[in-house]
């Protein structure tokens, strides 16, 4: 490929990739949850233990091969390779996943704009409003959506270099930048303090076995494993980069803004005596907003702050979720970008709007299967089911059909002897069996 990231440009793509809405309020709250720092101490082994073995070898895939997710491992496979060519349709998760995960950055994008104006001032109010948007406000969640979509399509339709990494370079730093001003603030306030305990004073009492899952299945899921996104990133990372310092350090980058996250979150939590123990929607889109009307003209510029950050983070995921198939689709069939992301986006907005209609009154009884909503399904499929088994593929591909010498040639300038033999045993024996533990918490507990 031509087009390929700068060495900064990857690291920021990745951790763009890994920086999601599950900063704001899944990192934060099993972090206070579970022990604080004891929790923030096991997240980190097992991101080393489980998601960084992984990310390497996803990572070995596409950098060995250069190609898109289908003919990477076609390319690859010493035999039988039709049949392992198929793992690579495992990125059409990713088009699913950004189908729906575009639909809550359209929410954040609503509150954006709501925050110019009159914040709701209690919880129920704030309930209410949040109802109100997904089950009757359909056409501001599709005005919303569609925004979310140009935006994402824009970017990704100008390439590797040009687009992803050119947002990315520029948005991340942005949303740093907007962290530590939220930060800053939240200094002076009482609840600064009390966030600070939740988070980081260790209570190893409060870790159980779920802990310990919860950790793995966070570890896993916030490095964008499972959808061949780091697969097809690594076919476009540049020769002679340390991919070993560039993992760590989006490791750390990803650690480091859950962090800041939660403080931010929680400083507000406690300040007002809101529900420490809330998370998901309810956290951000009816306490948040709650207790930043609480203080007034400050409050809606603080909101307004807060919801662009959250944008920042929901789009660089995003942006990351189109790539996979988009490239695969440039390669097989010898199509422009715009071509193939036009395929691409009838999917996508065709998904999205199905999960927007399943929480609309008028059509969430059609959409709703298993007791399920449309788009709980789809975020069920994808967290529990095809994330999962798609890292344990590529696991099982890398540690036993791939030759080994192979990659040891490839990761000998960055680690070699009893080092690359640690990752290499843990590849195939520990790593799967904690992607295994993780599905049978998710579907069977």
């Amino acid at each position: 490929m031509n087009d390929k990231f700068s060495k900064i440009g990857f690291v920021l793509a990745v951790a763009g990739s890994a920086v999601g809405l599950g900063n704001a309020w899944k990192f934060p709250t099993l972090v206070g949850n579970n022990g604080g720092s004891a929790f923030v101490i096991v997240y980190l082994l097992l991101t080393l233990g489980v998601g960084f073995i992984i990310f390497l070898a996803e990572l070995s895939i596409g950098k060995l091969s250069e190609k898109d997710p289908v003919n990477a491992y076609y390319t690859l496979a010493p035999k039988n390779k039709r049949l392992w060519s198929l793992a690579g349709f495992f990125m059409l998760g990713a088009i699913i996943l950004v189908s729906f995960y575009s639909v809550v950055i359209g929410w954040i994008v609503k509150y954006a704009y709501l925050g110019f104006f009159e914040l709701p001032h209690n919880t129920s109010e704030a309930g209410v409003v949040f109802g109100n948007l997904l089950s009757n406000d359909v056409i501001s969640q599709f005005v919303c959506f569609t925004f979310v979509f140009v935006v994402i399509f824009y970017v990704v339709s100008k390439g590797v270099k040009s687009g992803i990494e050119k947002l990315n370079v520029w948005m991340m730093p942005s949303l740093f930048i907007l962290l530590i001003l939220m930060l800053g603030y939240s200094f002076s306030m009482e609840g600064f303090s009390k966030a600070s305990d939740f988070l980081f004073s260790p209570d190893f009492s409060k870790l159980s076995v779920n802990s310990i899952l919860d950790a793995l299945g966070l570890a896993f899921f916030s490095m964008s494993l499972g959808v061949c996104v780091i697969l097809t990133y690594a076919a476009s990372l540049p020769d002679k980069t340390n991919f070993i310092s560039s993992a760590l350090n989006i490791i750390i980058i990803n650690t480091i803004i859950g962090i800041m996250m939660g403080l931010i979150v929680f400083t507000f939590v406690f300040e007002f005596g809101a529900d420490p123990t809330q998370q998901g929607p309810g956290l951000i889109f009816i306490s948040l907003t709650t207790l930043f009307a609480k203080l007034g003209y400050l409050g809606n510029v603080l909101a307004v702050v807060f919801f662009i950050a959250l944008f920042f983070a929901g789009i660089t995921s995003a942006i990351s979720m189109i790539e996979p198939f988009t490239f695969y689709l440039i390669n097989r069939y010898h199509i422009s970008r715009k071509k193939a992301l036009a395929f691409v986006g009838v999917i996508v907005y065709f998904l999205g709007s199905l999960s927007i209609l399943s929480f609309y009154d008028l059509s969430a009884d059609s959409l709703k299967f298993f007791g399920k909503s449309f788009f709980d399904i789809l975020d069920f499929f994808i967290q529990n089911l095809l994330m999962p088994i798609s890292a344990l593929i590529t696991a099982f591909f890398v540690g036993f059909v791939l030759k080994k010498e192979a990659l040891k040639t490839l990761f000998n300038p960055y680690m070699r002897g009893i080092f690359f033999e640690i990752w290499y045993f843990f590849l195939r024996f520990i790593s799967p069996l904690a992607v295994i533990l993780i599905m049978a918490k998710q579907i069977f507990f």
